[in-house]
C-alpha cells in the first residue's frame, strides 16, 4: 500500500507546515555569518578597529569590490556595522562594528585559535 493510500503524504505536509520555528533565529545568524567573507570582514574590524573601504579591501586580499560592498551593506542593514560618512574631498567613509557584534567576541576569538592550531604556521 502506498503513502497516498494510507494518507501519510498529506499528514507529513501538514506537520511540516506547522513545524517548530525555534531554530529560525539561529538559522538567520548562521546564514549571515556563513556568507562568503563575512567572518573575515567582521574579524578584521574587530581586531584592528574602524577602517575605510580601501583599507578593508587591501586587508582582505582577493575580495572583489562588489562583494565587499554587498557584505558591508548587508551588515549595515542588520545593524552589525555602522557607516560613518564625512563629505570631504575625497569623501571619507569609515566602517565600524557595533556593540551587537562584540557579543560574538568569544566565538571569533575561539575560531581564530582553532584556525591557528589547525592551519597556522605551527601546526603539526
Amino acid at each position: 500500500m502506498g503513502k497516498a493510500a494510507l494518507g501519510l503524504g498529506s499528514m507529513a505536509r501538514r506537520r511540516h507546515a506547522h513545524a517548530d520555528n525555534t531554530h529560525e533565529p539561529l538559522a538567520k545568524l548562521l546564514g549571515i555569518l556563513a556568507s562568503p567573507w563575512t567572518m573575515l570582514l567582521l574579524h578584521r574590524l574587530h581586531t584592528v578597529g574602524p577602517k575605510r573601504f580601501g583599507e578593508l579591501k587591501r586587508a582582505l586580499g582577493p575580495i572583489s569590490t562588489k562583494t565587499l560592498t554587498e557584505r558591508l551593506r548587508m551588515l549595515e542593514t542588520e545593524g552589525w556595522v555602522t557607516r560613518d560618512y564625512k563629505p570631504t574631498v575625497p569623501p571619507q567613509v569609515t566602517y565600524t562594528i557595533t556593540k551587537r557584534v562584540l557579543e560574538l567576541d568569544g566565538v571569533m576569538t575561539e575560531l581564530d585559535r582553532i584556525a591557528e592550531r589547525w592551519y597556522g604556521k605551527g601546526r603539526h
